[in-house]
This record gives C-alpha cells, structure tokens and sequence, in this order.
C-alpha cells in the first residue's frame, strides 16, 4: 500500500496557491471587508481608547487614565439609567415573545383571511415610529381627554397620569414597543411553526393527545431556537431602548424613564461629554454580551425532531 507524501511547500508559495485559488472571491470581498474596517472596527477601537481620554469636541483629547470609568462607578444617575433600562427588559421582553407566539399560532391555525389578519399585525412594525409615538401619547394622555382615561371612566376608575407618573410611565413605554415590535415577532415564530414535521402532530392526535398536550410537548419546545433568537433580539433591543423615551418623557418624570442609552445621549450630545459617553456605551455592549452569553447557555443547544 502507497502512501501519498504530503509536499511541505514555503509560506510564500502556499499563499500564492491559495490567491490563485480564491481570488476572484478575495476581490468581491475587498469591499466589504474595506468597509466594516472603516465603519465598524475602526470605531470600535477608537471609542475605547477615547475612554481614557477628555474630549469635548473642540480642542484636542487629553489622557486622563481611569478617571472617566471612575466617575462611571461614583455616578449614581448611571446606575438608575441602567436599573431602569433592566426594568424595561422585564416589561417587553417576555410580553413581545408571548404576543409574538400568539398571534403566530392564529395565523398558523387555518384562520380564513390568514394572510389579511398577517398584514394587520405586521403594520405597526412598518409604520413610522413617530406615527405610533404620537397615537400612543394621544391614547395614554393623563388628562380626562386621553382615549385609556376615557375608557377607563366607564368602569368608575379615576384619571392616571401615565406617562406623568413616575410609577407607569416605563411600563406605557414598554408598551408602546411591545406594539410596535409584535409584528415581526410573530413572523419569527409563523416560520418556525411551519417547519414543525406535520406528521408529528398526527401521531400526537392519534394518540389522543389534547391540544394543550400538543403544544406543550410538541410546538413549545421545538420552537426553541425561534426563542433564542427572539430572546436574543429583543434583549438587545429592549437594552437599546431610546426613541420612545426621546419622544415622549424626554427621560422623566424624575429620570424614571432616563435609560442607558438615553443617558449616553444626554452625555455625548447634550453635554458634549464624548469621552464619558464612550464609557456608558462599552457599559452597554458588556451587559448585552454577558446577557446574550447566558441567553446562549440556556436557549441556544440544537433541538431534536423525534
């Protein structure tokens, strides 16, 4: 029996051999990769070293080591800023993945004009935030004159502040994205639903299992990478949260809906404090990643048709 020696080629060759190979491919890519350098790394990079630096603008940075992730830990409104962010997490998250599934599940079920209802859930999610923004202020106004308010009067309840109210007014922002964001979750789920093998359902039914048995021992869990991403995605874009806020509270009332990434605006933007916004926004990208990390652990194992 012969074996075949491999040929220990020098680096130089190799590499040709390789660019002869590929490199029409290599050439379609140099834009791409020219670009994420440019817009992505190099940004990247440069907002970690401007956090040990003082820049207000105009003039030059200067060094000043630690300082900026010392005031970080000495500053309390930082803090409420991200408390209110997890805050919001809790409110949207799971709400947007259950509506999301619900709404799934009817177009998913036979319902006549499936693709007709489809459109209606799917139209917040292509309507102009500043359009839902508006309504929703409308709607949640804390006066006698608000839609919610009126309602609420036929059932004997008292005027709410809402958005007035420190105590409401995150979970009437949460809401408002939960609306909006619904839509595409629901389109999430509907394809995973469908890639569901039907002959599972059929044994299930041939063995005279409920509807309930069905979905929980059936479509729930093999729905599972379709949670992760979802998770995935609303988790981040619960943490990036900063629209609403912009629109309709402006952070109050009392910095009770002042988040992360609200007070990186007033930081970079307002106070021209660039270095120091830097800092809050590395903040964020270490709480999405560990976040994402755990997420990953315990949603993100590949899931068995049987």
């Amino acid at each position: 029996m012969q074996h075949s020696k491999k040929t220990n080629l020098p680096l130089k060759q190799r590499i040709k051999r390789q660019w002869d190979r590929n490199a029409i491919v290599y050439i379609f890519l140099t834009p791409a990769l020219i670009h994420f350098l440019i817009f992505q790394v190099y940004p990247f990079a440069y907002s970690f070293v401007l956090t040990f630096m003082d820049w207000k603008i105009i003039g030059d940075p200067v060094f000043v080591g630690l300082k900026n992730w010392k005031t970080f830990l000495g500053d309390d409104l930082a803090w409420r800023a991200i408390w209110n962010t997890v805050l919001f997490s809790i409110y949207y998250i799971v709400p947007t993945m259950t509506l999301g599934l619900i709404l799934a599940l009817i177009i998913n079920s036979g319902v006549k004009a499936a693709g007709v209802f489809k459109g209606i859930f799917f139209l917040p999610v292509v309507t102009s935030f500043v359009i839902i923004a508006g309504i929703w202020g409308w709607l949640f106004r804390g006066t006698g004159s608000g839609m919610v308010n009126y309602l609420l009067s036929f059932f004997g309840v008292e005027p709410q502040l809402f958005l007035a109210d420190s105590s409401q007014a995150l979970m009437v922002l949460a809401g408002l994205s939960v609306f909006k964001v619904a839509g595409s979750t629901m389109i999430y789920y509907f394809a995973g639903l469908q890639s569901i093998p039907k002959q599972l359902y059929e044994a299930a039914r041939i063995d005279g299992a409920s509807r309930f048995k069905i979905f929980w021992r059936i479509t729930f869990p093999l729905l599972k990478p379709i949670h992760f991403y979802v998770a995935i995605i609303t988790t981040i874009g619960s943490f990036q949260i900063f629209d609403s806020t912009f629109l309709l509270t402006g952070g109050g009332p009392n910095y009770s809906t002042t988040t992360i990434v609200y007070y990186l605006y007033e930081q970079g933007f307002t106070g021209l404090n660039l270095s120091y916004a830097a800092v809050l926004s590395y903040i964020l990208f270490f709480i999405i990643l560990v976040i994402s990390l755990i997420q990953r652990k315990y949603l993100g194992k590949e899931t068995t048709h049987f």
